[in-house]
Order: structure tokens, then sequence, then C-alpha cells
């Protein structure tokens, strides 16, 4: 078994691993009802050792959301199962829509376009949405893209594309390149963000504020979840990354 497992490392390393996590800081954008990330020294070289203190919501920067934070008696961070954070990877590329229109939410027409060109998708996997919209980060003003009426205008999923690919498709979990699961349209038009609900709402987990998106294939990569286990947690930063084929 251990020749196996360095086998299998072996074998992992050799591949390409892109990074899907955005580096974050007090200055990065961040969710709107959240203040401001506070990175604090404690202590310097001059004190002996390099040490800091961190304030920060736990959805900010690229964050993992446990079910808990949407939906009560659901499970919280900390119950996630260890296999459940490493997992197929699907990447549906609407960048192009995403840039022409900023309000684009996902549809099923769209899924079922994907699989003509790459596929059904398989049960168990992680499904990505890629909107490019990580490539404005971390320009505060261009990732919030707010009008002149203060609404924010950023792409999503809309709820039939997430009920389909749970249900018809059995999915695992979802991640996106926005702060939200829903477009900022669905959001101003439901006044709530239904879809994030539903993806909570069957107890798994969605990754939000991914990068690099644009790196991996459509199909074949996995995406690797790492994330601390603060106790009772509703979610937390994850070092997120893909391991190509």
């Amino acid at each position: 078994m251990g020749n196996e497992l360095l086998q299998a490392i072996t074998l992992l390393k050799e591949k390409e691993w892109v990074d899907l996590t955005h580096t974050f800081g007090p200055e990065s954008p961040h969710f709107s009802a959240f203040d401001a990330a506070e990175f604090t020294t404690l202590f310097t070289h001059d004190d002996g050792f390099f040490a800091q203190s961190f304030k920060f919501a736990g959805q900010y920067g690229t964050h993992l959301d446990a079910p808990i934070h949407f939906v009560r008696n659901k499970r919280y961070l900390d119950e996630l199962d260890l296999k459940e954070l490493v997992l197929p990877l699907v990447v549906i590329d609407k960048s192009k829509e995403a840039a022409e229109n900023n309000d684009y939410s996902l549809s099923v027409e769209d899924i079922l376009r994907f699989e003509a060109e790459h596929g059904r998708i398989e049960a168990g996997t992680f499904v990505a949405l890629r909107t490019d919209w990580s490539k404005r980060w971390p320009d505060v003003e261009a990732f919030n893209n707010k009008d002149a009426d203060g609404q924010n205008h950023a792409p999503g999923w809309s709820l039939e594309a997430l009920k389909f690919l749970f249900t018809e498709r059995n999915i695992k979990a979802v991640g996106h390149e926005t702060f939200d699961t829903d477009s900022s349209l669905d959001y101003q038009k439901n006044g709530a963000l239904l879809g994030e609900y539903y993806v909570l709402e069957q107890d798994t987990y969605q990754v939000e504020l991914l990068t690099n998106l644009d790196k991996v294939p459509a199909t074949g990569a996995v995406i690797v979840n790492i994330v601390p286990k603060p106790e009772k947690a509703s979610g937390f930063p994850v070092r997120s990354f893909a391991i190509l084929p």
C-alpha cells in the first residue's frame, strides 16, 4: 500500500497544478455586509518571531460555504468529510456570455449544450461556473460592478440549472467566481439568494470567489479544497486548487 501511495503521489506531482484561490487582504473585494479584513502584526522579528492576528468574516476571499451558512440544522464546516473536499472537476465556460451580459444566468439549455460537446456530467462531481469575473480582482469597483443606482451586476447560476445538476445529474458541489451563487439580476428579482439556499439545502458545500478557471479544462481535472477546521463554523477561506489530467 505504501508503494501504491508513493507512486500515486509521484504521478500527481508530475501533473500540472493550478491554484484556484485569490490572495486576499484588507483591500480586497468583499461582500458588502461584511467589514473589511483587519491584519495586525502582534510581534516582529525584533521580538524574536513574526506573528499576526487576522480578523475577517468566514465568507472572505476564496471561501467554502458549509450547509449551515444558509440552512438551519445542516452541517457545520468541521462536519464535512475529507473525501467530499476532493472531487472530479467540471468547468462550464460562460465567460463570453458574462462579458456581453454582466447579469448572465446559466440555464439548463447551457448545461445540455455543454454535455453535447463534452459528454454527460457525471454524478459526484464538482461543477464550476467560469465567467472570468475573477479577472476583475482585486479591483473593488470593477468586481462590485455597480450601476448609477448602486445596483450590482454580476453573473451566476439559475435556480433551474442548479436543480437540474443536483437532481438529474447528482453532482456533489458547485463553485463560481463571484460573491454569490445567484446572478445579481436574479437576486433583485427574487428578493433572496434562492440558488445559494438551494445548494446548501442539499447538505453540501460550495466554493465562492474561485479564480484561474480559464486554466482548467472542461473535464478531466480534480479539485482539492483545503480548509481549516474551526468549531461550528459556517464557512472559512479555503485553498482550492486543480490537478490537471
